[in-house]
């Protein structure tokens, strides 16, 4: 029988022997041998080295010697810890990735002054500016080559950075194997060759195992032999998921416990990964730590940071409990002390990752970091800047805060009081920006979450008086510091001229119509549509309430004082400007009881009208910057009556345009002829030199007049010059650069075709032009019917990105809008070609092209070529294709055009695009046709094309519910049996997952993350819609007579009331709380609409909902019912209900409600019982502590106490001490792993720091914990034991 091949990484058939015949042990450092912190059952001889063996890069290296690490304090891993120096540092390639990058800007930003130059250029006497020109474009040219020479050294920097290999003393991520981004040809070939042998369905997992285990057993090996056998089962484990399920953990346990007692940090690493995957469940857990594995996760993290791949393993071994179900029980309270002790070590480098991990334990066991004294050092990280991300540690903390029965886990409300300190406390420090920034951001995050707010609401409102009083501190930072907090906190938009009005600038000079346009258009597009829709914005009505609460503790009396008292003139100017945003906001979103006072800014009018007092000036001028602010916000609001004025200056301005064109057209030969010899058109063939902006005007203007336009084409050559400019085989508007100052010449040719088909004889000369016959042989290149092939094609990719080719699509679109344009195009049979592009399989770029530049507007060809390529085109092309229907799928549907208009022709491309089999393109198509479907006349053709959307899932949901609004679309569904069948599903369960939508919406809203970057193409699918209410069913079904009939005879709102009733103030059960806020939700939504307000009259579910919103203790809860109040406010029988139970809402010029409602009593909408234990003492912490722990013999006991008193600060250097005199006595307990259990139950009952745990652990022999683990102590040890068994038991039944 023959002898199987050995593994890449398998054991030798034959033992490795050096010159001298002696096994070669792997390396070990010479300074660890003195400690139980790296205690190991193996010896070595230090300072050897090994040849490194061949790894893929990322992968867990072999080169594992022993190493005296060094701190490089100059850089920080991703947890802000320092890192260590290797032979090949990441900082160097780094540094030069940097270096790139900052040249690559450089030269951008180079490259766009040039543009800009050119453009300029052009505008000039071309005779004078030639060199310059010529100077330019040389410059344009060589930018244009650096930057792609630099592009693809970056990348090649990054890809090196990614294969070169790793020293152990980089990160430990580093370490292992990770497949590479962009694997080279080797790498590639050397996975093709082993691809048979890994194929997990060819090789037998067990026999690997079996083969990685008998390898495992060889001792005295090299270290890297070791976690290459650790790599490979990891690799193992990864290619056979169920393997781990069916492991012998009497042999796998013990191959990972001599791991994990090796003397090598590397190899006790690789153990703790192979163990994170080996973990199944929480039985696995269990099997895990009766291999002792607690003792030795605590003797890892207790080590000093040289230690730091094994430290960040025990770590993150410690993590994977928290990804298993009931994990959190399985962790020793000893482990968690552990923890507490790093995340409140300050000079350690897993501090980062220690708090993240205490904060993931909260969520999950509470009392497990309870009562390990880890709230204490989560609060001290929301504030004091040690964290970087302090914001994400509030989720937990208010998670505890929103029940009842939880909330007194933080037992005082205190805890969150570290970040407002900031702004109050004296300030000596140089870090101040920094901790005010990091508070700021905790602040904030309080401020928008329901939880949050009202954990602001304890104490009287302390927090929020602390923050309002920070503006009377004269300090510069904390005042600059309090402003942006507050605009942070009332969602106060970035303004344009904000920043010039705040450097001195006055507002009525700067940008007077340019800027306000801009933010209309930007602002107007999306309040629009929900203004149609009657969305309901969630996140308004938060602002609101907070703007209330800041209202109510002093905000204006603070910023009016802060405006007087501003040391720099900048920063009363910014004060200002806050004054003017809050009340714009109070007149927008607070009833009018609240705003109107507020409106006369209280004192500052009296002081003003105060003629003998001396800061009567002062109080004018501030009347008078906060006014022009406040005309600057309305004037650019869109909401406002302004707004009309606006579009009345637009068409007069549009007027005035068409007035000056009209003028110019009736020019008379004389003047006309002058005009074409300013161009320079005539005189030179150098376009260059042409003067561009009197080339466009006279197309636009003169051209027009049929009498001009005869004498372009046939007394000159001014039209006969343009377009042999455009002929492709010239090579000059085919050759231009595709930059931005080119563009012009692209918008002379669509002009130019466009004037040129307004008349016959426009039309007649353009076709019979070399440029239209020229373009057509290009595009035939493309064909391969017509037989026509080229080497250097016109239209290929390069040239398509970097030069002006794509405008000769532009103007083959604007040719396809005019019946002429389309004749000319079918007489050189370039429809033909049309047809045939969009079947090419590999140019997606010229598709796009092609597409997004015809137009649809005629019932013709173009419309065929685009329902031809929503159909064979690719992927993306469809995605595009349909997304191009939107533009004519919104306009108004007129029935009475001949032939279908645009917006008929659209929707019903769109609904066959409903049967895509890409679920990407129905989900587009579907977003278009809710948006259509405002219209009612759209919403009724759409419901005429009778679309199935059963296929589709949830993601035709909301296209259905548009269907409901309707008698129309209301009778469509209930042929096909939909409603009944959602009716019941909502009913059933789809009311409890509405509640997950809509707070997720809220969260995300409020949030305020970054947008991913849109693409030209997905601009006009509009932003996603966070903050709304979402559809509701029950809301869609009350639009109408039929769907109000439906819900009484079924009589779900009965059934949601009584839950209300019945459940209001429920404060333990989450799947009961979750039920009240579905129907409470059910019921918002019910009586927002008009017809839905009987379903409120006939019951008294409103006084319930109030009730649950001014007394319910689930902070969540009532902050749902706090929203609902608003919903229901939306309807004018609503409104009189809220008033008679003491609630007034906001309402707007035609007196319609806006939805925001507030209570007259405002305090009754944060009352809160106190905390249940705030007065009382921690009794789980209590109890879990260990009872005494004593010892027969006397010297063990003397140990004990020692470090029983080293918990005490005042004792601690006389324990010290007395550990000390001991350990130079060498006494015997020193050696005792009974000792030792009693010791780590001690460490594991008291709070200590990472010092005293090392000082504590290295007074044992290294022996000791080997005898425990592999539980080779004697029995009068384990008779020592017994009686303190119980204890630890206990200890672990409280976690």
């Amino acid at each position: 029988m023959t002898q199987p091949t050995s593994r890449t990484n398998g054991p030798p058939l034959t033992t490795q022997y050096s010159n001298n015949n002696v096994l070669i042990p792997p390396s070990r450092s010479a300074k660890e041998g003195g400690s139980l912190s790296t205690a190991s059952f193996m010896t070595a001889k230090p300072g050897m080295s090994y040849a490194r063996s061949a790894q893929p890069p990322g992968s867990f290296t072999t080169e594992l010697r022993s190493f005296n690490s060094r701190l490089d304090l100059t850089r920080s891993n991703s947890y802000g810890t320092a890192m260590e120096d290797s032979p090949i540092d990441p900082a160097v390639s780094e540094q030069r990735q940097q270096e790139y990058r900052q040249e690559i800007e450089k030269q951008i930003r180079l490259k766009a002054g040039t543009e800009n130059l050119l453009e300029a250029l052009n505008s000039k006497n071309a005779k004078k500016a030639r060199d310059q020109r010529m100077a330019a474009e040389s410059q344009l040219n060589t930018s244009t080559r650096k930057i792609a020479q630099l592009k693809l050294d970056l990348e090649a920097e990054i890809q090196r950075s990614k294969e070169q290999p790793i020293s152990p003393k980089g990160r430990l991520s580093q370490l292992f194997r990770m497949p590479p981004l962009q694997p080279s040809k080797d790498q590639l070939r050397m996975q093709d060759e082993t691809a048979e042998q890994q194929d997990p369905e060819l090789e037998s997992p067990t026999y690997i195992l079996a083969d990685i285990l008998q390898a495992l057993e060889v001792e005295n090996m090299q270290t890297d032999y070791y976690v290459n056998q650790a790599n490979d089962l990891v690799d193992l484990f990864r290619r056979h998921p169920t393997l781990k399920y069916d492991l012998a953990w009497s042999i796998f346990g013990l191959r990972m416990q001599v791991m994990l007692l090796s003397d090598s940090r590397e190899v006790v690493a690789a153990g703790y990964r192979v163990m994170r995957y080996a973990i199944t469940d929480r039985k696995s857990l269990q099997t895990i730590r009766a291999l002792h594995t607690d003792y030795l996760v605590i003797l890892s993290l207790v080590k000093e940071s040289k230690a730091r791949v094994e430290r960040e393993q025990a770590l993150k071994f410690i993590r994977a409990f928290l990804d298993v179900k009931d994990g959190t029980q399985e962790i020793h309270p000893a482990v968690a002390r552990i923890v507490v002790a790093v995340a409140d070590h300050s000079d350690d480098q897993l501090r980062s990752i220690a708090i993240l991990t205490l904060a993931e334990m909260l969520l999950k066991g509470p009392m497990l970091v309870v009562n390990a004294g880890g709230i204490s050092v989560l609060a001290e990280a929301t504030g004091s800047g040690v964290y970087h991300a302090p914001e994400t540690l509030l989720g937990p903390m208010l998670h505890l805060m929103d029940l009842p029965a939880r909330r007194g886990v933080l037992r005082s409300g205190f805890e969150f009081s570290s970040a407002f300190a900031t702004f109050t406390e004296p300030h000596f420090t140089h870090s101040l920006e920094e901790k005010l920034a990091t508070s700021s951001r905790v602040i904030a995050a309080m401020f928008k979450s329901w939880s949050g707010l009202m954990t602001l609401s304890l104490h009287d409102f302390l927090p929020v008086r602390s923050v309002v009083s920070s503006l009377y501190i004269a300090e510069i930072r904390v005042r600059s510091a309090t402003l942006d907090l507050l605009m942070d906190i009332l969602r106060v938009e970035k303004r344009s001229w904000s920043q010039p009005f705040i450097g001195g600038r006055r507002l009525t000079t700067y940008a007077r119509v340019a800027n306000l346009n801009a933010e209309k258009d930007a602002t107007n597009t999306q309040p629009a549509q929900n203004d149609t829709s009657q969305k309901m914005n969630l996140v308004q009505h938060f602002i609101a309430v907070a703007l209330a609460v800041l209202l109510r503790q002093g905000l204006m009396e603070a910023l009016l004082h802060a405006e007087r008292d501003a040391p720099t003139d900048a920063l009363r100017r910014r004060t200002n400007l806050v004054i003017a945003e809050v009340l714009k906001k109070a007149s927008e979103l607070l009833p009018s009881r609240w705003s109107a006072q507020l409106q006369t800014m209280p004192g500052l009018f009296d002081t003003a009208l105060k003629f003998d007092n001396e800061g009567r000036y002062r109080a004018l001028s501030t009347v008078y910057q906060v006014d022009k602010v406040n005309l600057k916000l309305w004037r650019s609001d869109p909401s406002t009556k302004t707004q009309t004025r606006s579009y009345e200056e637009q068409d007069n301005a549009r007027v005035r345009s068409g007035s000056k064109t009209q003028g110019n057209a009736n020019m008379d030969e004389v003047q006309f002829r002058a005009r074409i010899l300013e161009t320079g058109v005539l005189n030179s063939v150098n376009y260059i030199k042409w003067d561009w902006a009197i080339i466009l005007e006279l197309i636009e203007g003169p051209l027009a007049n049929p009498k001009l336009l005869f004498e372009a084409l046939e007394k000159s050559k001014f039209v006969h010059r343009l377009l042999k400019f455009l002929r492709p085989f010239q090579f000059r508007f085919s050759d231009a650069s595709n930059t931005k100052a080119n563009q012009r010449y692209v918008k002379m040719a669509c002009t130019l075709a466009k004037t040129l088909l307004q008349t016959n004889e426009g039309a007649n000369y353009l076709i019979n032009n070399k440029t239209v016959r020229q373009l057509a042989e290009c595009l035939a290149q493309l064909d391969s019917v017509s037989g026509i092939t080229s080497k250097n094609p016109m239209f290929s990719p390069e040239r398509l990105s970097e030069t002006l080719v794509g405008g000769y699509f532009a103007m083959l679109g604007e040719m396809c809008s005019d019946p002429k344009g389309l004749m000319i195009l079918e007489r050189w049979h370039i429809i033909n070609m049309f047809y045939h592009i969009v079947e090419l399989k590999n140019r997606d770029d010229l598709i796009r092209c092609l597409l997004t530049s015809l137009d649809y507007t005629l019932d013709s060809h173009p419309r065929i070529i685009l329902s031809k390529a929503m159909v064979a085109g690719s992927k993306q092309i469809r995605i595009m294709a349909t997304r191009i229907l939107r533009k004519y799928a919104i306009e108004s549907l007129d029935q009475a055009v001949i032939g279908g208009c645009s917006a008929a022709w659209a929707i019903k491309l769109l609904v066959s695009q409903l049967y895509d089999p890409e679920i990407e393109v129905c989900e587009v198509a579907i977003k278009i046709l809710e948006e259509t479907c405002e219209d009612i006349m759209s919403l009724e053709y759409v419901v005429k094309c009778r679309p199935a959307l059963d296929h589709l899932g949830e993601i035709g949901a909301p296209l259905l519910l548009r269907f409901l609004s309707t008698s129309v679309g209301y009778h469509y569904l209930d042929g096909l049996d939909y409603i009944t069948r959602e009716m019941d599903d909502w009913f059933l369960g789809r009311n409890d997952s509405y509640v997950t939508v809509v707070e997720a919406s809220l969260a995300r809203a409020l949030a305020d993350l970054p947008e991913k970057p849109q693409s030209a193409l997905d601009e006009t699918m509009g932003r996603r819609e966070f903050g709304y209410v979402p559809p509701h069913f029950y809301r869609e079904l009350t639009r109408t007579a039929e769907g109000c009939e439906l819900l009484k005879a079924k009589g779900h709102f009965e059934e949601f009331t009584a839950t209300i009733q019945d459940y209001a103030m429920e404060e333990e059960d989450p799947e009961t709380i979750l039920k009240v806020k579905g129907c409470l939700w059910a019921v918002g939504n019910v009586g927002s609409m008009e017809l839905g307000a009987p379903f409120l009259e006939h019951s008294d579910v409103v006084k319930w909902i109030v009730q649950i919103a001014e007394t319910s203790q689930v902070m969540t809860l009532r902050g749902t019912a706090f929203f609902v109040l608003g919903l229901i406010s939306r309807s004018l029988h609503g409104q009189e209900i809220l008033a008679e139970h003491g609630w007034d809402g906001t309402v707007n010029v035609m007196g319609e409600s806006l939805g925001y409602v507030l209570p007259l009593d405002f305090d009754k909408l944060f009352s809160l019982r106190p905390f249940q234990t705030a007065s009382q003492p921690n009794i789980a912490m209590i109890r879990s502590r260990p009872g005494a722990i004593t010892d027969s013999d006397e010297g063990n006991m003397a140990i004990l106490n020692a470090i029983t008193k080293m918990g005490n600060t005042v004792l601690t250097n006389k324990a010290l001490g007395e550990l000390n005199s001991f350990k130079q006595k060498k006494a015997s307990g020193f050696s005792d792993p009974g000792l030792f259990r009693k010791v780590m139950i001690l460490l594991a009952g008291h709070q200590y720091r990472i010092p005293q745990y090392r000082f504590v652990i290295d007074m044992f022999d290294k022996a000791v914990l080997r005898k425990i683990v592999l539980e080779e102590d004697d029995d009068s040890s384990e008779e020592d034991d017994s009686d303190d068994g119980e204890g630890e038991g206990q200890e672990g039944d409280d976690d």
